[in-house]
């Protein structure tokens, strides 16, 4: 998919992938939101946006940056593992996470643009190139059933 802004700028993405914790779950448990979380108001995602400028380390050098996030995000998740699962609504109507595994979702793109070209306040809130920066996965815009987290790495 290529997707095309800031006048013949485009931004070129590979398909959604899931990726899941490094190692697998010891169980499959289910944990209740606290009476705050569940409430129904609250069920709605936040997205947001973080630029960074390319200023890799010496020891990234040779390394592709979008296999080093996986990976860390993958090895992350053994210890963070209730956002690999999904909400899912009890017979009460109580909300709880299924740790189950499933991942998180996980996009990554290139870009034809830097973001000295964006400039300092194209960056800024409210940024007007939100909604064709961040991607939307079909199917995962609800919240019931939904991944819990979506990433999405865009090189410049």
């Amino acid at each position: 998919m290529t997707l095309t802004l800031l006048q013949g700028f485009s931004v070129k993405r590979r398909a959604p992938e899931l990726i899941g914790p490094a190692l697998a779950l010891k169980s499959h448990e289910v944990k209740q939101l606290s009476d705050i979380d569940d409430q129904q108001g609250l069920w709605f995602q936040v997205p947001l946006i973080f630029f960074y400028k390319n200023n890799p380390s010496p020891s990234m050098k040779g390394k592709d940056p979008v296999k080093v996030i996986k990976e860390a995000l993958s090895r992350a998740l053994v210890y963070y593992y209730p956002f690999a699962g999904r909400l899912r609504e009890g017979s009460d109507g109580k909300l709880m996470v299924d740790c189950n595994g499933e991942g998180v979702l996980f996009t990554e793109a290139d870009a034809d643009f830097s973001l000295d070209q964006l400039g300092d306040d194209e960056i800024k809130p409210p940024c007007p190139y939100l909604d064709e920066l961040l991607y939307d996965v079909p199917g995962s815009e609800g919240t019931l059933g939904c991944p819990l987290l979506l990433i999405q790495k865009c090189l410049l």
